[in-house]
């Protein structure tokens, strides 16, 4: 059974957006959070699935727990049966999902099954700018930018980790957000570890502007997507998504485990 935690002491910021439904998700203590070494060893456990959060992890997608968003700030309409949602096409395409915890540096999990028929192409936005790409690549020999594993358009996967539809599939992340001044510039980069299905398949890979033109806060965007991305250019804190790209993949057990005390729970401004 997955915890939910609901303490009053985690920040909420708002912002002078249009006034929505906000989703219920899990929450720790800012008390709860402990740093990390980013030049420490980031080996997580993998096995058996579902894996069990951490005590101080906050819950996104759980049995009775969905702290995710629609593009617009409203509810998703995502498909979710006991904590397990799929990726689903809406009125437009890109149909992702964001969720309301913002955060800088974090751990983060995700547990996911390829649908038997098509690609299986989906994957994890960080930020909003940097993919870790979900696509069925279980049988290739030689990978590329687009394959699993891959930080989209930066680094394909050391190894092939993948497996194929039908059997559940975990991600792992260890994510850097770059550091930027008050004109938005990138001033260190950032920095991603990733462990797919027990194998390591990003090792500290840089991040710097992100590269492609489809990610959330370029393609198909929203007023509620650009105020997050405004407010993130200028203190490196932003959401994670999961991606509609015209798959119905399955996603549940994600959680995110804040390395610093910069997460908070993201509120629009109730006119």
């Amino acid at each position: 059974m997955m915890r939910s935690y609901l303490p009053p002491t985690i920040p909420s910021r708002k912002l002078n957006m249009p006034t929505f439904r906000l989703a219920t998700y899990a929450v720790i203590t800012l008390s709860l959070f402990t740093c990390h070494s980013f030049a420490g060893e980031f080996q997580p456990t993998q096995s058996p699935l579902p894996v069990q959060p951490p005590e101080d992890a906050i819950v996104l997608l759980g049995e009775n727990q969905n702290g995710f968003l629609s593009k617009s700030g409203g509810t998703i309409d995502w498909p979710n049966e006991d904590g397990v949602v799929t990726s689903t096409r809406g009125e437009t395409r890109s149909n992702h999902i964001v969720s309301q915890l913002h955060f800088r540096d974090a751990d983060i999990h995700v547990e996911f099954l390829l649908p038997e028929k098509g690609s299986g192409n989906s994957g994890i936005y960080i930020h909003g700018n940097y993919e870790l790409q979900i696509i069925d690549s279980a049988d290739k020999e030689k990978l590329d930018q687009g394959d699993m594993g891959a930080v989209y358009g930066f680094a394909p996967a050391l190894v092939n980790a993948a497996k194929g539809p039908g059997e559940w599939q975990v991600y792992d992340i260890r994510y850097q957000a770059p550091r930027r001044d008050n004109n938005g510039k990138i001033t260190e980069e950032g920095e991603i570890t990733a462990w797919l299905n027990g194998k390591k398949v990003q090792d500290a890979t840089k991040l710097s502007e992100p590269r492609s033109n489809y990610h959330p806060f370029r393609y198909q965007t929203t007023p509620y997507l650009d105020a997050i991305a405004e407010q993130q250019l200028k203190t490196s804190i932003g959401p994670v998504f999961l991606q509609d790209h015209d798959n119905p993949v399955q996603f549940r057990n994600v959680w995110v485990k804040p390395l610093d005390n910069q997460a908070f729970s993201y509120q629009p401004e109730e006119n």
